[in-house]
């Protein structure tokens, strides 16, 4: 991927002065704080380009996305996390000022209004129109469709979905972001008919694991759609509330996918995919919920403090005490 340096004779943008976010309020504002999330999982280097754009650094991410290259697993995740900084936008826009042909910088912006549209702080149309203008820039990246699909997955048509992820994996056809993003929008499917072993997520799921290389971790993917339809069904009314007291997990079904992938899990060497993390957390949470204490403890052990909101958030709980206390009790902690 080609970066462009700017010459001594290019004017350069001085950063704007953003004032920096006021400290959590005391008392359980600042707890909650110390319980946040942090997108970027164990990659050091996105939590200091992301800390560095918060100030308006905006080179350390340019410099950190030269590098990613097309490695599209690990640039969809930079990408994604950096567009989730408050004020990428603007910050990035700085960055097309000095590099109007950064196809970089067109893509973080692109995510960075697609974060907006779906926040209702931005009409979508302009967020269609940027990832299109970084996708004519970045013919082969899938990064800007990547963009589109999470938009139409919360926005659009299921043809649209569909389409949008046909254009992802014609780029990359084993990318890990895109997938997750189909299983839970097929799992949304028929949300009224109740448990049902054969519904298409399933087949979706089952199929791309099995196209997949040996190695890649969409060997998981069967867990994703049965935690989504779990999500989907609790909402409705059709499964237990309490994951745990919930027999969506204790089907013969259920069992076989739980062990296949767990048993992958133990052989998998690629320990630096950068959204592995999430896979643990759904497979961990999957063995919580089958009670199978001790495998849900080897997971936890290899997660650590990077807990991700889905899927302890389902179907509608509050995320980190969920993790916590299923950590804790498969640990022995409590």
């Amino acid at each position: 991927m080609t970066v462009h340096t700017l010459s001594p004779t290019e004017p350069r943008t001085e950063p704007k002065t953003v004032p920096p976010p006021p400290p959590p309020p005391l008392g359980r504002g600042r707890k909650r704080a110390a319980h946040a999330f942090d997108a970027a999982l164990d990659d050091a280097e996105l939590a200091a380009a992301r800390a560095a754009l918060a100030q308006g650094r905006w080179q350390t991410a340019r410099s950190l996305l030269a590098r990613t290259g097309d490695d599209w697993d690990r640039r969809g995740h930079r990408v994604t996390v950096l567009a989730q900084e408050p004020h990428c936008a603007p910050w990035t826009r700085d960055w097309l000022l000095a590099e109007p042909d950064s196809a970089d910088a067109a893509v973080l912006l692109a995510h960075a209004q697609v974060r907006r549209a779906l926040r209702g702080k931005e009409k979508a149309v302009r967020a269609r129109e940027s990832c299109h203008t970084a996708a004519a820039l970045a013919p082969a990246d899938p990064t800007p469709w990547l963009g589109l699909l999470m938009l139409e997955s919360t926005l659009g048509a299921e043809e649209e979905v569909r389409r949008l992820f046909a254009e992802v994996r014609a780029r990359y056809a084993d990318h890990h972001h895109a997938h997750h993003l189909m299983v839970a929008r097929l799992a949304e499917r028929h949300p009224g008919t109740g448990p049902d072993p054969l519904h298409e997520v399933y087949d979706f799921a089952n199929h791309a694991a099995e196209r997949a290389p040996a190695d890649s971790p969409l060997a998981v993917l069967p867990v994703i759609a049965h935690a989504e339809r779990y999500r989907v069904l609790a909402a409705a009314g059709h499964e237990a509330r309490d994951a745990a007291a919930s027999g969506h997990w204790t089907g013969r079904r259920a069992r076989q996918v739980m062990r296949a992938a767990f048993d992958w899990w133990l052989e998998w060497e690629q320990e630096g995919h950068p959204r592995r993390l999430v896979d643990l957390n759904f497979l961990a949470h999957a063995k919580v919920c089958e009670g199978r204490g001790a495998e849900a403890a080897a997971l936890f052990h290899r997660i650590g403090r990077h807990a991700t909101p889905s899927p302890w958030s389902y179907p509608d709980r509050d995320p980190y005490p969920a993790f916590s206390a299923a950590r804790d009790t498969a640990l022995g902690t409590t």
